[in-house]
């Protein structure tokens, strides 16, 4: 295995199977992917050669597929991930954060604190469910699988 400095993701492209979105879905896509890129920790179980690496997701019917390659755009490992134990989570998420952003606009402090309380739970359940699904596929931590979980909520996100 190469170094940890080489055990992480340098891009993310998302394929065009995704769609293209409102300029505010767009955005928050970018976001997500900045703040994936910028701090991460990604290691394809079974790499010898290590990486940096980048990642190409794509979407075929409900399953999510990584396609990952080094640096030099050499294949590593393709991993098709089914995005069905996700459902709930990702619909509660949305749900949640409706309220949040409702909140906000309209209610004491401490209300907006404890949807924030119980966004941040779900957030963490999604990204802990991703974390094990990808387990044996692709080594990630936790704060990683947080930011593909926020990803992956984008990319249903309609706007």
């Amino acid at each position: 295995m190469a170094s940890d400095g080489d055990n992480r993701l340098i891009d993310v492209i998302l394929d065009e199977s995704i769609g293209r979105s409102t300029p505010d879905v767009e955005h928050e896509r970018a976001v997500a992917i900045f703040d994936l890129i910028e701090e991460n920790s990604f290691y394809p179980v079974g790499d010898k050669a290590g990486g940096p690496y980048k990642l190409k997701l794509s979407l075929v019917e409900s399953r999510l597929i990584f396609a990952i390659a080094r640096e030099s755009d050499e294949d590593v490992a393709t991993h098709i991930l089914s995005l069905a134990p996700f459902r709930r989570v990702v619909k509660d998420y949305f749900m949640i954060c409706e309220s949040y952003y409702e909140a906000i606009r309209s209610s004491t402090p401490s209300k907006i604190e404890a949807i924030d309380m119980g966004r941040r739970g779900l957030h963490n359940e999604g990204s802990q469910t991703l974390k094990e699904r990808l387990g044996g596929k692709i080594e990630v931590d936790f704060n990683t699988a947080r930011r593909l979980f926020t990803l992956v909520c984008v990319l249903h996100w309609r706007g």
